[in-house]
């Protein structure tokens, strides 16, 4: 039988077949991405950042939720009645209300019973029957709230109604001994807890999401930039005139009435990708830490910074005044004070397009504290030479 090509060429085409077939997903792969991102974009790349992050829907919101309640079976750790008399009212109270006559000359000691504020947040689109997590702190002097058990509390909006009711056990991170001497000692927040699933939802919060009509996106950070650039990402891929900006922190975008079509429409667009605008030139100063964060943008001028560090230090020497012999003096301890001052000056140069980094190394050079950076940095702005805004925290 003759055969189509000579017989030492079919294992050279095996091989060829077998080195495209390996190469095509390759060559697919790097067709792809170079036909539909030629320049690199960022966002066809799938690196920008999803609108769901940096946006949400108008009027879809969460809400706080907050209840006055008793925790109870504590271990002697509950408030005390000589300076809480709301807990002894709350108890009793709260006893007549089940059916137990109290009579009026009657004394309760609430040592195991300490009163206390409930707060929850109340998710968007929560439902009849669902649980939230509360939080279950006290308000009277107790030392202590672990081990207790919340009793059944009424959780109100700022409407005034009513939409949760919470119960339950207490999770107590911190605790709390004392000794019989007086001496304690405490770990953490013994007076605060939480109950994961503590409360159960008794009545919906109505929105306007099932209202149909436009939808309002609103930004977290507002920025001219951003909306613009949220306002063409979806209009590229829903049509034009889609989406239009309203002002720095919101994007109206037509959307359709059907609630089930909402919710799909609402999916798409969370998930599309835009490059937010870079954050402005800021230094954050944190006043009671000292903790100073400089953003990537800061600017510095060409300036010459001086430092100087200023030490005090005072010496006490005992002196012993010792009166002649057969005298009648007495021995007089006295003291010897001595002050030393040391300033160390030292002075730094900032050149014109400095960055970040060498902003903070010459900084440290000097030796200069958080407290001292806070200053330099004040000092910058003040002569014009940083070019960016301070805030403090």
């Amino acid at each position: 039988m003759r055969m189509p090509f000579p017989a030492h060429s079919a294992g050279h085409w095996v091989r060829w077949f077998l080195i495209g077939c390996l190469l095509s997903p390759l060559v697919a792969v790097a067709g792809a991405y170079g036909d539909s991102d030629p320049a690199g974009d960022p966002v066809a790349n799938g690196w920008g950042t999803r609108i769901k992050d940096i946006a949400s829907v108008a009027g879809v919101r969460s809400n706080q939720l907050v209840g006055y309640g008793l925790v109870v079976g504590l271990n002697g750790t509950g408030d005390k009645t000589n300076t809480t008399q709301f807990t002894a009212q709350s108890v009793q109270n709260m006893l007549r209300q089940l059916g137990v006559a109290i009579p009026a000359d009657a004394r309760i000691r609430p040592e195991n019973v300490a009163a206390v504020l409930v707060t929850a947040t109340l998710p968007p689109f929560a439902k009849q029957g669902q649980t939230i997590d509360v939080t279950v702190s006290s308000i009277g002097n107790a030392e202590s709230v672990r081990g207790g058990v919340l009793l059944m509390t009424p959780l109100k909006a700022g409407d005034g109604q009513i939409y949760a009711l919470a119960q339950g056990n207490l999770v107590v991170g911190g605790f709390g001994a004392r000794g019989a001497d007086g001496s304690k000692i405490t770990v953490n927040h013994p007076s605060a807890g939480r109950i994961p699933n503590g409360a159960t939802v008794e009545r919906a919060v109505a929105g306007p999401f099932a209202d149909g009509g436009d939808l309002v996106l609103q930004f977290q950070d507002p920025d001219f930039t951003t909306a613009q650039r949220v306002a063409d990402a979806i209009n590229q891929r829903l049509g034009p005139g889609q989406a239009e900006p309203l002002d720095a922190a919101s994007v109206r975008v037509l959307a359709p009435d059907d609630v089930g079509e909402r919710v799909g429409f609402v999916a798409l667009i969370e998930n599309l990708r835009v490059e937010p605008a870079d954050a402005p030139a800021r230094v954050i100063i944190n006043s009671r830490t000292g903790t100073v964060v400089i953003g990537q943008h800061v600017v510095v001028l060409p300036a010459a910074v001086s430092h100087g560090n200023l030490i005090v230090t005072i010496s006490e020497n005992p002196v012993v005044s010792q009166p002649a012999p057969f005298s009648d003096g007495v021995t007089v301890m006295g003291s010897d004070s001595q002050i030393e001052i040391q300033q160390e000056d030292r002075m730094f140069l900032l050149k014109p397009g400095i960055s970040l980094e060498e902003i903070v190394q010459a900084v440290n050079r000097v030796g200069a504290a958080p407290g001292d950076l806070v200053a330099i940095l004040e000092a910058l702005r003040k002569a014009g030479a940083l070019r960016a805004s301070l805030e403090v925290i």
